[in-house]
């Protein structure tokens, strides 16, 4: 929305001077002429202070409404992170008791295994006992036992005589041994299998509960992303407004050089200026070097060296197409050729050119911080190339980065998130830059 659509009659200021008057003017005319321009410009300016008045109220109340949308998602947000915490818990907790179900049915199957083998034993030790009867009706002159029943399970020896004593012990030890042994792994595998419906019993619950997380994950991500379009909407909003509102009262602004640029963007974000000059210095030396190539060049070249025509790199081709895209209405807006130099495609590593200007910002990337460099330098439209807004958007990048301060903490992680992933020489050539910019500049 600009100053035109918001005031249609607006007009610039008309200025009073000595070529209002022309050579058929009497000194008369002449000075009534200069009288009535000035009242004209004093009346214009005092419409353009009153709707300028009228911006800032607007801008006020946008600001109030950005930060009570702003205050809702963060609560969504939070909301947001204690479902996810909980889900990814329950998860862990499935996860947990399905190892645990099966362990306990392998050690089940163990149990049963060992039952097998104590049938196997009890058939073996029957063979041992029979062969241990005929031993003794061979040995013994008195008949010892009345009564042997193999197929019950059991044997009932009647009295005998003290020589026979040796092998009912024996005969006792071994059914008592094999009993024993059976009814303990019996018990054994009743109480795993106990353990088992307990657990399968948790393990329903748990997934219950994980299902209904998910739920309630899936409705706060929409949640979030409303207020995020929300908050989005309204950040867009004020930015256009403050651009209206810069160039009505003649506030926009444009650095002479990038020690200005510099200044006035460490000074509208908290990002230290040696923190910028140091990520200036990595990224173009300082503006001295924003790219050589065309984007026809960094196309054909990423396709030549690094995507083909393979399915496999199918979607880096169509982020290439859109960055293209982006760029071509970005050059269009601003009167700029197609032919404008961006960074070429590497060679020593996979990957695709396009950066554009002082802070290497890809058009894409570009596009989703516009609206807040508008905001800080009151340009209408942001120019990557241009040092203002092409330091003010590294500025803000770097802000988000948290590289706040000096710390070499800071400018590690702000490294990363930079250039999206972490370089030891581009993280040791930003710290050089920081320490020593002022050497790049005598």
């Amino acid at each position: 929305m600009s100053v035109a659509f918001l005031f249609p009659g607006l007009t610039m200021p008309v200025l009073a001077g000595d070529d209002i008057c022309d050579d058929k003017m009497t000194e008369e005319e002449c000075e009534e002429a200069k009288k009535e321009a000035e009242e004209k410009a004093k009346e214009e300016e005092e419409k353009r202070e009153k709707e300028a008045k009228e911006l800032r109220e607007k801008e006020e109340d946008l600001q109030k409404d950005l930060e009570k949308e702003k205050e809702k998602l963060g609560e969504h947000q939070e909301v947001l992170g204690t479902i996810t915490n909980q889900l990814t818990t329950t998860q862990y907790q499935v996860r947990t008791v399905t190892d645990a179900i099966e362990t306990t049915e392998l050690t089940i199957q163990r149990k049963e295994g060992e039952m097998e083998s104590l049938e196997k034993r009890l058939l073996l030790q029957k063979a041992v006992l029979s062969g241990l009867v005929q031993n003794f009706y061979l040995t013994s002159q008195t008949s010892a036992v009345r009564t042997f029943a193999l197929d019950e399970g059991f044997v009932r020896i009647a009295q005998a005589k003290d020589n026979s004593m040796t092998l009912q012990e024996k005969i006792n030890d071994l059914i008592e041994d094999v009993y024993t042994t059976k009814d303990k792994i019996t018990q054994e595998k009743v109480e795993l299998e106990e353990i088992k419906e307990e657990k399968e019993d948790l393990l329903a619950l748990k997934e219950q509960k994980a299902t209904e997380l998910a739920e309630q994950q899936a409705y706060q991500a929409t949640k979030v992303a409303s207020a995020e379009v929300t908050v989005e909407r309204i950040q867009e909003k004020l930015s256009e407004l403050r651009s209206d509102i810069a160039l009505l009262t003649g506030k926009s602004y444009s650095a002479k050089d990038i020690k200005e640029a510099v200044e006035f963007a460490s000074k509208n974000t908290r990002v230290p200026k040696e923190v910028l000059y140091g990520f200036l210095g990595a990224e173009t030396r300082f503006n001295a070097n924003t790219g050589q190539c065309t984007y026809k060049d960094v196309k054909k070249d990423a396709i030549k060296l690094w995507y083909g025509t393979s399915s496999k790199w199918k979607k880096s081709r169509k982020l290439l197409d859109r960055r293209m895209d982006i760029f071509e209405d970005i050059v269009d807006e601003l009167g700029y050729s197609k032919d404008k130099k961006v960074s070429c495609t590497p060679r020593s590593y996979r990957g695709q050119g396009g950066a554009m200007g002082v802070a290497q910002f890809m058009s894409d990337t570009w596009r989703g911080y516009e609206s807040r460099i508008r905001s800080k330098t009151g340009n209408k439209n942001p120019d990557p190339w241009g040092l203002t807004d092409g330091v003010m958007a590294m500025a803000i990048k770097l802000e988000g980065a948290g590289a706040t301060s000096k710390k070499n903490s800071a400018i590690r992680n702000a490294s990363i998130n930079y250039l999206g992933a972490f370089n030891q020489s581009y993280y040791n050539n930003i710290l050089y830059w920081s320490e020593n910019y002022e050497s790049a500049f005598k």
